[in-house]
């Protein structure tokens, strides 16, 4: 025997008295982008620092108007063919810096130096005021791209 249906069950199905519902997920789809966007706009942006301490006392190593910062294979940074550390590149660069012309600094990494190693030493470089910043051996790395 067939049971007699609510008014309220004809209402909603109209069009097929049998059929199922479809759920309309369009205004599921706009709460789930909005949310989406306040979460987006909420998320603080990542700052990226390294802490560097530099040394008060001035390095015995002279600067020259164009000055060659190299980076080997094994880490090691060399000021016009002097070993340094970060602390001492900091220092020398902002000798280079604070002079009335400031001096050139040409960054010459290995081929095959880290790029974390790189990037520490550019950092180093921009963060103490090098603003003559040169690649002069880029056309080496064209064969490893």
């Amino acid at each position: 025997m067939r049971q007699r249906r609510s008014m309220f069950h004809r209402s909603i199905f109209r069009a097929d008295p049998n059929g199922d519902p479809d759920i309309n997920t369009t205004p599921l789809i706009d709460v789930m982008l909005v949310m989406l966007v306040m979460f987006i706009i909420t998320i603080p942006p990542p700052t990226h620092s390294v802490d560097v301490t530099l040394p008060a006392d001035g390095v015995g190593i002279p600067v020259a108007d164009e000055n060659r910062v190299t980076i080997d294979t094994a880490d090691v940074i060399r000021w016009n063919n002097e070993a340094v550390d970060l602390a001492e590149l900091g220092m020398l660069v902002k000798q280079a810096a604070d002079r009335p012309e400031p001096a050139a600094i040409l960054l010459e990494p290995d081929a095959r130096a880290r790029y974390l190693r790189v990037d520490e030493a550019i950092g180093a470089i921009r963060r103490n005021g090098g603003s003559k910043l040169a690649f002069p051996g880029i056309r080496q790395y064209a064969g490893l791209i």
